[in-house]
């Protein structure tokens, strides 16, 4: 995945709105009434949400007569998720380390406790 891709990617799932918006696709497909029914804001503005997704290849759109559905995309979320997995297991490594230094201290307190 390139960097802008992933960049762009982040910057979708920067906003709220947008994340909601994604979180309604996973469960289907829906038209952009759809989508703007749980926000108080107009279809213009929702309309500039689902510009700003489908840029990021989160969405896509297809035609089926007069309703244009949205769907979700999930591949760039993937890729999204596999570079913060990266990340995770470096954070949980070093939490590993410290919570083995913390019960040596312990077992070293104990110790120290018992024999005074």
């Amino acid at each position: 995945m390139s960097s802008d891709q992933l960049s762009a990617t982040f910057a979708a799932l920067a906003d709220p709105t947008r994340r909601a918006i994604l979180a309604h696709l996973a469960k289907g497909e829906a038209s952009v009434t759809e989508l703007a029914q749980p926000f108080e804001m107009s279809l213009p503005a929702i309309s500039k949400h689902i510009k700003v997704l489908e840029r990021a290849g989160l969405i896509a759109r297809s035609r089926e007569a007069q309703w244009r559905p949205c769907r979700l995309e999930a591949e760039p979320l993937k890729d999204a998720a596999d570079w913060i997995e990266q990340y995770r297991q470096f954070w949980e490594q070093n939490l590993d380390r410290l919570h083995e230094y913390l019960q040596q201290l312990q077992a070293e307190e104990k110790k120290r406790d018992r024999s005074t």
